[in-house]
């Protein structure tokens, strides 16, 4: 057997593990294996590369050093990140590292184009596109990092609206027309396209309003994929083929799935049409809340046949995830049936709650979907909302004038009690009043979650 023979079957292994490790990822049990499994694999394909890959020349890959030099401080960055990032910041991490890769991507179309200039139309065709939109994924997850952390407002209008639509077709023409004619400003046409693509990111995300904010991760996060594909078809490597495949056609159906739940197109939120800071909506002005005790809330719940519970971002905010699986534990107990409503959107990024919640130990058999869970609502005794926000507001389906008309939510105010948990009064992400905490089922405790949460347990056992 040959070094390419068994650099392919390095490669074949890497694949393989790649679609093996995606599969498992459904499942919150299998989960973590699953990654594991994809890391190994992407383990073997790197390590098959540096040991058995040849060029031309039949020469092995030199700079050895600078290469487990950078291996080395991507581990020991990584491990850090991921050890020390809290729950809440998960989003962020999620961003940032997507961002990452697409900066890569993008300094593989850069090198490639100053080493070589290839004069093959489809392969300076491939090197600026993978340039493209790594950059676009680069710049972009940076700017949905800056609005994660509270550190970039949007901003947005009609005109930027017009502009992002003709700039983006603007950078595609030029992009075309550099592959078509070689000799075009051989030495300064990727800098220019990198420049503006850079400058398309920024302006791509900045009017995207935070209510968008899990459909843009998606977006981006296939964005990414798309572009190591390209740098797959540019090096005639199957592993990073697969891979960017995987992750481009996985985060592409995502989005669309996501756009679903939302009601909206995707070219609606790509315009930011959904912005985080618009008012609208009916005012509530001159209408009254109701509040409840931890007490009542024990018994009300203790007694009831069955209660629903609603996580949000404020429960990751709180990090009570482990305060709520004990909450519904001695529920349980006393023979109550207790579930969880996920909203697609619910949180900062695809599936933010099934995370949080799987962290915590419960049950998949018990987060139940949007549409599963919602013709079952009428029918249940106490709903819990604790740190959701825009995911159960009525203003959705009966207020045209609110900016998340539309949108389908779980239908809290189905149930015969809502006890919503907040810290305050403050309004969601999407920058709206919630017609929820008016309705007359409705009762208010406030208090931080995981507080909240833990005096529930034990007024709980005591009832």
């Amino acid at each position: 057997m040959t070094t390419l023979d068994i650099l392919k079957l390095c490669y074949l292994l890497g694949s393989v593990s790649f679609i093996v490790g995606l599969k498992m990822l459904a499942k919150p049990d299998s989960a973590k294996r699953g990654n594991m499994l994809a890391a190994i694999g992407m383990g073997i394909a790197i390590i098959g590369t540096i040991l058995f890959h040849r060029n031309e020349e039949d020469e092995s890959i030199g700079n050895l050093a600078w290469i487990f030099g950078g291996i080395a401080i991507g581990t020991v960055v990584g491990y850090l990140a991921a050890m020390k990032v809290k729950m809440t910041q998960m989003p962020q991490m999620v961003s940032l590292f997507n961002g990452m890769g697409g900066a890569c991507a993008a300094l593989i179309g850069i090198v490639e184009m100053d080493t070589h200039n290839p004069e093959v139309f489809g392969e300076r065709f491939t090197i600026f596109l993978g340039l493209m939109i790594g950059t676009v994924s680069f710049a972009g997850s940076i700017i949905a990092y800056g609005k994660l952390e509270g550190k970039v407002k949007d901003f947005g209008s009609k005109f930027q609206q017009w502009f992002n639509n003709t700039f983006i077709f603007a950078i595609l023409a030029l992009l075309v027309y550099a592959s078509l004619t070689p000799d075009f400003m051989p030495s300064s046409v990727i800098w220019i396209i990198f420049g503006a693509s850079m400058l398309y990111g920024i302006l791509f995300v900045l009017p995207i309003g935070g209510a968008d904010m899990p459909v843009v991760i998606s977006l981006l996060n296939s964005f990414t994929g798309v572009a190591a594909a390209f740098g797959g078809f540019l090096y005639h490597n199957q592993v990073m083929l697969t891979g960017g495949i995987l992750v481009g056609s996985a985060g592409t159906i995502l989005t669309v799935l996501m756009c679903n739940a939302m009601n909206r197109s995707l070219w609606n939120v790509i315009i930011g049409a959904f912005s985080g800071s618009s008012g609208g909506g009916k005012s509530t002005e001159g209408l009254s809340i109701r509040e409840i005790n931890v007490t009542d809330t024990a018994i009300l719940c203790a007694y009831a046949q069955k209660v629903t519970i609603i996580p949000g971002y404020g429960l990751a905010v709180a990090q009570a995830q482990h305060a709520c699986h004990e909450f519904e534990k001695v529920l349980e107990d006393k023979g109550v049936e207790v579930n969880f409503a996920i909203h697609p959107v619910a949180g900062r990024m695809p599936g933010h709650m099934n995370v949080l919640l799987a962290e915590a130990d419960v049950p998949y058999d018990k987060l139940k979907e949007m549409e599963d869970i919602n013709p079952h609502l009428p029918n249940t005794d106490v709903v819990i909302v604790i740190g959701a926000n825009d995911v159960v507001n009525p203003a959705a389906e009966t207020d045209p004038s609110s900016p998340i008309y539309g949108m389908p939510i779980i239908k809290a105010n189905t149930a015969k009690n809502i006890i919503v948990m907040k810290r305050s009064m403050a309004k969601g992400y999407a920058g709206i009043e919630n017609e929820l905490f008016y309705d007359n089922k409705t009762r208010m405790l406030f208090g931080d979650a995981k507080a909240t949460l833990e005096k529930l347990v034990a007024e709980v056992k005591n009832v």
